[in-house]
């Protein structure tokens, strides 16, 4: 893929009514993500984040509204996009890791070098192996699946979603089931593999720890008011956002209704 122009955003949503099915979970969702952070999308449950997600990589179309990855629009309607450049400028992990149980490490991360990259095999082997030894997985590369721990296999998961050298990572709850040892090696994997290959990293999770430790920032969504509440650094988010709402959430408090006190 043609580089693209620096300064161009990651992830553009302008005015993204969100939902499925007759069903408006957001109606006015707006947000820029640049190139190279790493970016939390928050939210209460039934906000509508795995929804937005769906609708980001192409998977769902919006209700309305336009959503571009690297400056080219995904959404359904979009006529001057060629949708093979749009699967490739991205990855995405699944929070189940979402692996093929009846194939090997190294045969679940070749699968989308088989199927999109064009290399001959020798080399999409090397490219897959390559993507395993930046996760720390190269000497399980004939393991199954099921032979693996839970972070093992989101470390697997996390090297397929890399397989293509993506520029946009996409990452759904990849420390669910985890314990706490085992997300904070997970999170350092994340920044270190974001800030050596300048990826863009989005995720979509509610665990503090992960977030106060590697977020650049982090967009809170929320239903009521049809969109994002606020956004900033967790710090900000934590002791200085205007919404009680967010604070309590930061500060693991009963939840509150999300009216801006006065400054």
């Amino acid at each position: 893929m043609a580089e693209l122009d620096r300064t161009i955003p990651a992830i553009e949503c302008r005015h993204v009514a969100s939902g499925y099915n007759g069903n408006v979970l957001m109606n006015d969702i707006n947000f820029t993500i640049d190139r190279g952070e790493i970016v939390f999308l928050l939210g209460g449950s039934g906000c509508g984040k795995s929804t937005l997600l769906k609708h980001i990589i192409g998977q769902v179309p919006p209700i309305s509204g336009s959503i571009r990855i690297l400056g080219r629009e995904v959404t359904a309607d979009a006529s001057e996009t060629d949708p093979l450049q749009i699967l490739r400028s991205f990855g995405m992990m699944y929070q189940s890791g979402a692996l093929f149980g009846n194939l090997s490490v190294l045969e679940n991360v070749l699968l989308p070098l088989q199927e999109f990259s064009g290399l001959p095999p020798e080399v999409c082997e090397t490219a897959a192996r390559m993507r395993l030894a930046q996760v720390g997985l190269l000497t399980r590369a004939h393991a199954m699946p099921a032979e693996l721990s839970g972070g093992q296999r989101k470390r697997t998961a996390i090297a397929r979603a890399m397989a293509l050298d993506p520029p946009v990572l996409f990452l759904d709850e990849p420390s669910a089931g985890l314990d706490p040892i085992t997300s904070a090696s997970l999170d350092e994997l994340i920044r270190h593999l974001s800030r050596k290959l300048g990826m863009t990293v989005v995720i979509i999770s509610h665990e503090l720890a992960s977030i106060e430790a590697i977020a650049d920032r982090a967009i809170y969504l929320d239903r009521r008011v049809g969109g994002v509440l606020d956004q900033g650094s967790p710090h900000y988010l934590k002791h200085q956002s205007p919404y009680a709402e967010i604070r309590a959430f930061f500060n693991r408090q009963a939840e509150c209704s999300p009216v801006k006190e006065s400054l």
